[in-house]
Parts: C-alpha cells; structure tokens; sequence
C-alpha cells in the first residue's frame, strides 16, 4: 500500500525552503505539497553535485536511491523514503526529512550496541559505504536511529569507511544471516535487481552480491582493511 506521504514525495510540487550550507553538494530543504498532504524533505539535484574522482559525475542520487532500496529490501527500515524524481533544479534525490531528538548523544547507543547502529553496521558493509559520519546517523523521537547520506556508496573496489567499527570481528546475529540470504536471493533472482540496474552500474551490483556472499560465510561482521582510511575525516 502507498502511504499518502508517498504520494507526495513523487508527485507533490516541490517547495524550496533552505540550503544546509555544511553539506559538500547542493543539499536543499523544502516540501512536497500534494493537496492537503505535506512532507518536509531534503532534495539534491544532480546538477549540484560536485564531481568525484573514483566516482561517476551524476550518480550520487541514484547511490542514495538505490541504498534506500537495500535497506527496505532488507526489512531493517534504517534509510528515509528515498526517490529519485524532478525538481526546481532538474533530476535529483527527494528524501523525507527526518527530525532527529537533539537530547540524544550517539555516545551513549554506541555504548549500549543500539540494535539499529549494529544493523547499519552491517548495511554499510553491503552498500560499502566510504561516508559513515556520526552526523549522517539520525536519532528519532521514537527512539530510531536512521541514515543518511548515502552518495558514495557501491563502489566496485572496497572502500568500507564508517565510524561504526564496534562489532569488527563479531559474530553477525542469527536473524540479520537470515535477512542477508534472504536479500541475497531477492537480489539475484528477484525485481530487486531490476531495480536497483536503474541506479547503478551492472559491475556494482555484481560486487555488491560479492560482498554479500562474503558476509554469509564468514558470518561476521567486517574488519578494518589497510589499504584504505577505516574512518572518513571528519568523522562527524
């Protein structure tokens, strides 16, 4: 079932209401207004991006699309409603914006293994995320913690840079093995795949059911690797 705020993010007239002047690419805060629904969101156009040398010039919203897919396909619900869609500024990445609860420091869910930072641990391992910030992790009210940011992502070579190093080594929960092979399935042989085709490149999708299959034999979580920063600067 599509949920009106759905709706909206796809089809509502796009309000522009702010620029986050920290974030590296054209990052715009505004609305979707359809009818009497409306939903704040966070919209990145293509032409806003700054080029990459190791990535693609005008792929990092269809990067951040394709993650949101993982993350539903996965049932983990750790990334906002992410769509790719036109806007003021042309073709670019529409999420919801999520309030965050500004009483939370991380420290403390780092400290106690909040079940949502051990999941994006892992979801970072198979989108091989090289930006994991503290400030891309998002404390809801609800007690949530979410993602964002999620442009350089699925690269072919290992680049896996996050701040969530806690569980390196560690056996990987029985229930998240379960959801792996599950994905790992979906990816292979589902609509999944075609999905996420739309988005990335067919070599990323191929590295990214390497790197699953990786996590299901070994059955725990990475470790750092040494020809590449573990963590992204600045971490936060």
């Amino acid at each position: 079932m599509t949920l009106p705020f759905d709706n909206a993010l796809l089809e509502g007239e796009i309000e522009i209401l702010g620029r986050l002047v920290d974030a590296s690419n054209a990052t715009l805060f505004g609305q979707a207004v359809l009818g009497p629904v409306i939903v704040p969101l966070i919209y990145k156009p293509r032409a806003g991006e700054r080029p990459l040398w190791d990535f693609p010039s005008g792929s990092l919203a269809d990067r951040e699309v394709a993650a949101y897919k993982v993350s539903e396909a996965l049932h983990w619900d750790l990334v906002p409603t992410t769509l790719l869609r036109d806007g003021p500024y042309g073709v670019g990445m529409v999420q919801q914006w999520i309030e965050i609860d500004e009483t939370i420091d991380l420290a403390t869910p780092l400290s106690t293994g909040h079940r949502d930072l051990q999941r994006m641990a892992l979801f970072d391992a198979v989108i091989n995320n090289t930006d994991r910030k503290f400030g891309h992790l998002l404390p809801t009210t609800d007690g949530r913690i979410k993602g964002c940011d999620h442009g350089i992502t699925f690269h072919v070579d290992d680049k896996l840079r996050t701040v969530l190093w806690n569980w390196a080594g560690e056996p990987i929960p029985h229930s998240d093995l379960v959801d792996l092979s599950s994905f790992s399935k979906e990816l292979e042989s589902g609509e999944l795949g075609d999905a996420l085709i739309a988005h990335l490149a067919p070599e990323e999708i191929m590295n990214t059911m390497q790197r699953l299959t990786r996590l299901l034999v070994e059955e725990r979580f990475p470790i750092p690797g040494t020809q590449w920063p573990a963590v992204p600067w600045p971490p936060f």
